[in-house]
């Protein structure tokens, strides 16, 4: 059943060869397949997200998809040396302080944009 699934994000990408420039160089991350129309990444523990072509130019304004971090202050110091900007937040509930959100439970989040606009995160659990 789905319990025992593995989820796996889409990104929309106008210029897939821009986004996939992108990732490389900003994330440190390259395509493990490529198919015509989409190019696929793994990351920890065979989890995967992939990037499709769309003319569709329209992003949620919501976090598309999350890495979990064991240390979100020095994933985003890490990022932000390799041009990443991350986004400020201010408003009920939450409010990000130099690109990180103290929340309930003990847990940092931070949050940037990729090139085409996708909002990505970035979460570190407690303990």
């Amino acid at each position: 059943m789905l319990t025992q699934a593995r989820v796996m994000t889409m990104l929309p990408a106008a210029d897939l060869g821009q986004a996939r420039g992108w990732y490389q160089e900003k994330l440190g991350l390259a395509p493990v397949e490529e198919t015509e129309g989409a190019y696929f990444y793994q990351v920890a523990e065979g989890t995967r997200f992939g990037l499709y072509p769309t003319p569709n130019t329209n992003r949620g304004g919501h976090t598309q998809m999350a890495f979990v971090v064991a240390d979100v202050v020095a994933e985003v110091a890490g990022l932000r040396a390799r041009g990443v900007a991350f986004e400020e937040y201010d408003f009920p509930g939450l409010k990000t302080v130099d690109g990180i959100a103290e929340l309930s439970g003990g847990r940092r989040a931070a949050w940037f944009k990729d090139c085409e606009g996708n909002t990505i995160g970035m979460v570190q659990f407690a303990g």
